[in-house]
């Protein structure tokens, strides 16, 4: 039977904005490798499957290339085609069963708002190969590594002096291809109303440069807090299509609240 299909721009107000995601509406589990080829043929950052199941939906996220075990921005989307296509009522929180445990979502005003685990840093030594591929120097670099099983990853999460030398970035991507780990860069902002901003390079997991990425955020936000000394925060991610995020530290998970846009309704058949 054909698939529910919906592609939503998360963490944009207007269509064409943030990070576009797919969601498959299933009605029954799927098979890994027919969700690995769907989210190929869709070619976006993160392609999301959502299935009934009791007590919570099943979310799984794949990359054009591999499964991964967090991922914000389709979480949200997900949570949006829910409320749209009325299998939820919007006055309702959802719980997604997921690789990274219980996800939550719900309706914050005219943004919906997302529950997500944090993924602390800890300070390193730059790794071999790093500066090559961006072509500067960070100010700090440290490291996170978290995740489930066979969907276990890294991000280094990287500040450097201002903003304007985030937005500056221009990796050799080919480079940052042969480093196992995604790199978040930050630094903060440069003006109100801002706290930060960032960027998210993730070639090793085939996207490279993610245009809004709520799991960098379950990083940015205690790395940040630490640095400012609040919990709250309110984030722009400086890539391309950009993307406006609410951040809020709260113990060991992190609030992320924006807003999604549906852009294209159809049918899956294969």
């Amino acid at each position: 039977m054909p698939v529910p299909l919906l592609q939503i721009d998360a963490f944009s107000k207007q269509p064409f904005g943030g990070n576009p995601a797919a969601v498959c509406l299933l009605d029954r589990p799927a098979d890994a490798t027919w969700m690995q080829r769907v989210a190929a043929e869709m070619n976006l950052a993160e392609t999301a499957f959502v299935v009934p199941g009791e007590g919570a939906y099943g979310l799984r996220w794949f990359t054009p290339t591999v499964e991964v075990g967090l991922c914000g921005h389709a979480t949200l989307a997900s949570a949006h085609a829910l409320w749209e296509s009325g299998r939820v009522s919007p006055a309702k929180t959802i719980s997604f069963q997921t690789l990274s445990g219980i996800l939550t979502a719900e309706r914050d005003a005219d943004r919906i708002a997302i529950s997500l685990p944090v993924r602390p840093v800890v300070e390193i030594e730059t790794p071999a190969g790093l500066i090559d591929a961006l072509g500067t120097t960070p100010k700090v670099v440290t490291s996170t590594v978290s995740g489930e099983g066979a969907t276990a990853h890294g991000n280094l999460l990287l500040e450097f002096a201002d903003e304007a030398a985030v937005r500056g970035l221009t990796p050799r991507f080919g480079l940052l291809k042969d480093l196992p780990f995604g790199v978040i860069a930050t630094a903060r902002a440069a003006r109100a109303p801002y706290d930060f901003v960032s960027r998210y390079f993730a070639s090793p997991y085939g996207i490279d440069e993610d245009p809004v990425t709520g799991s960098a955020h379950c990083s940015l936000a205690p790395y940040w807090s630490g640095v400012l000394r609040k919990t709250r925060f309110l984030a722009w991610q400086a890539s391309a299509r950009g993307g406006e995020l609410q951040v809020s530290l709260q113990g060991d998970r992190v609030r992320l609240a924006g807003y999604a846009v549906t852009v294209l309704k159809g049918e899956l058949t294969a």
